[in-house]
């Protein structure tokens, strides 16, 4: 267990909250289609999202400098040891997020209510939420999933193909940066040109999200709002987007090595 070092762990933990505050993000648009304020929800959400980001991209220095450190020896097999054990911290940090998601969809319901009246200023929600009365309240709120969270939850209302769609996406973008460190030792005459392709990876896989993901499940807000559609229907939707996001972080760990192979092999049209 040599590999399971100090760093390892450090990076672990920041990628397990990365992923909690990613799972939690799903819970804003319930709670907004909930409290009927589906714009004021979106900013919410889209805060959480560039947290999660700019969080992602300040863990990857450290992430490539587990690179450098690695012994001259065994380098590939230390190396890809260490990157799954960052690899499930993901998938923990996910099943965290779904097990705070009740919790979650009662506190941002409040959020997005303090957000309207406030203008829509995010430093005085943030005064709100992190003040003493307003964490009381919050650690009265919380409760763990339980089987009425799953009352009226059927298979029919599960989008397959959007399912699917979103474990491929939630795979590639947890073992983008990762991937590409890899291929970098796997081809290390293209070390830079691999580690560069990140930033592609990622991208396109933000991109897979946004236009075939995130689009259907804001309708479907929309529409509860409307009285189009049934908040009952978007909450199985949710608990979908939330258990394909959990199957994707452990596709992951199947794809850390192909996507490495992938990318060094790729890098020899480019130089």
């Amino acid at each position: 267990m040599e590999f399971l070092t100090d760093k390892v762990i450090y990076i672990s933990l920041f990628i397990l909250v990365i992923h909690t505050i990613e799972t939690l993000a799903y819970a804003v648009r319930l709670s907004g289609a909930r409290v009927g304020l589906i714009a004021s929800a979106l900013s919410l959400f889209n805060l959480m999202v560039i947290v999660s980001r700019m969080a992602n991209m300040m863990q990857q220095p450290f992430t490539g400098s587990l690179v450098d450190t690695a012994p001259s020896s065994n380098t590939l097999e230390f190396v890809g040891s260490q990157y799954r054990i960052i690899i499930g911290a993901s998938t923990l940090g996910t099943l965290v997020g779904i097990i705070l998601l009740p919790t979650f969809v009662a506190l941002f319901s409040r959020s997005i209510i303090h957000l309207s009246k406030q203008g829509g200023s995010i430093p005085s929600l943030f005064k709100t939420i992190f003040s003493l009365e307003y964490i009381k309240r919050g650690l009265n709120q919380m409760h763990f999933p339980s089987r009425n969270d799953l009352t009226g939850f059927s298979l029919a209302h599960i989008p397959k193909r959007v399912f699917l769609i979103n474990m491929v996406v939630t795979s590639i973008y947890t073992i983008g940066v990762l991937s590409a460190l890899y291929a970098a030792l796997l081809a290390p005459e293209r070390a830079s040109t691999a580690i560069m392709a990140s930033g592609l990876i990622n991208g396109i896989a933000t991109i897979l999200l946004v236009v075939f993901v995130d689009p259907k499940i804001s309708v479907m807000a929309d529409d509860v709002i409307n009285k189009r559609g049934d908040y009952l229907k978007l909450r199985n939707v949710s608990l979908m987007m939330v258990s394909s996001r959990l199957l994707g972080t452990l596709l992951a760990q199947l794809l850390f090595i192909p996507g490495a192979k992938y990318i060094a092999w790729f890098t020899k049209f480019i130089v």
